[in-house]
């Protein structure tokens, strides 16, 4: 009895192993390439599978994700013989297990040395300046090859990304003078353009006084000249009132009195007025002939009203 239950207990872990051994679970985007005495039997997707134990067994693992791989930093030559170090991101995805497991050793590792190989070919092409520049053409070159390459191998690669370009510290010294000396430069000629518009600006404004002003000048002897033409028309106009006033008055009954005496009065007045002023003065001979200066009036009168007036009789 002893005996028998160490075979059943025997025969029940055998089962159970056997159980596990046929028994497989694949997860989400993962692939299982089975060998069936050695020989590719099938690839297995996310899902419960059963085995033949002793007969199947898993050759590879893949996963079906987007993997990303870190290209390791390379010294590369510039087309004007500048060496620099080049480091990227590779980015690759299996889309054939199958191919994946039997149509390459490590897929991988290849696509890692066509990548540097690619970039060190491309590099090579351009100046150092063009390398700064040019990197999305770079990338896209670098993607071409590399999955041109790859397709045997059941990979896709995706996309590459230059991380980082690093040239020799000398040059990086003369960069830095040359940014610099740009810069200055640049500077330079900002404030060089700042001070033209300034000077234009400031010619423009005086340009634009100098207008303001002529006009305004303008306006003003325009302004003054008509005010000086009404004030002589209305000084006229006053005179030839005053003029016809005289006249008139003059018509009238001992107007020519008035005339006489008004003459005489201011005669006197403007002689005594320079008697005043002057210390030396010549006198008139007939200085006591008031009545021929009356005489010498009497004349615009009779041409101006036709009529004589009576002189002053000297006395």
């Amino acid at each position: 009895m002893g005996a028998f239950t160490v075979i059943f207990i025997g025969m029940c872990v055998f089962a159970i192993i056997l159980a596990f051994m046929s028994l497989l679970v694949v997860p989400q985007k993962q692939a299982v390439i089975v060998e069936h005495l050695g020989k590719y039997r099938a690839t297995l997707l996310a899902g419960f599978h059963i085995l033949i134990p002793f007969l199947d067994r898993v050759g590879y693992r893949h996963t079906l994700k987007e993997q990303t791989i870190d290209v390791p930093p390379q010294s590369c030559i510039t087309k004007d013989n500048i060496a620099v170090t080049v480091d990227g991101i590779l980015y690759l995805q299996v889309m054939d297990p199958k191919k994946a497991s039997y149509g390459i050793n490590d897929y991988q590792f290849a696509s890692i040395q066509i990548a540097q190989t690619t970039m060190r070919s491309i590099i090579g092409k351009m100046e150092l300046d063009k390398t700064f520049e040019e990197r999305e053409t770079i990338n896209a070159t670098i993607v071409q090859a590399v999955d041109k390459a790859s397709d045997p191998w059941g990979v896709k690669i995706t996309r590459y990304e230059i991380k980082n370009i690093v040239p020799p510290q000398s040059i990086k010294d003369a960069m830095e003078k040359q940014m610099r000396a740009e810069r200055e430069k640049r500077a330079l000629i900002a404030e060089s353009e700042g001070d033209k518009q300034a000077k234009i600006n400031r010619a423009e404004g005086q340009k634009e006084e100098t207008i303001r002003y002529s006009e305004a000048e303008k306006l003003k002897r325009i302004n003054e000249a008509e005010g000086s033409a009404f004030e002589i028309e209305r000084v006229a106009g006053a005179t030839a009132k005053g003029i016809r006033e005289i006249a008139l008055a003059i018509n009238e009954k001992g107007g020519t009195d008035a005339v006489n005496l008004r003459v005489a009065e201011q005669y006197l007045e403007q002689f005594g007025k320079l008697a005043h002023k002057n210390n030396t003065m010549i006198i008139p001979t007939n200085l006591s002939d008031v009545a021929g200066i009356v005489a010498a009036a009497n004349s615009v009168f009779v041409k101006t009203s036709g009529k004589n007036i009576k002189p002053l009789e000297s006395k």
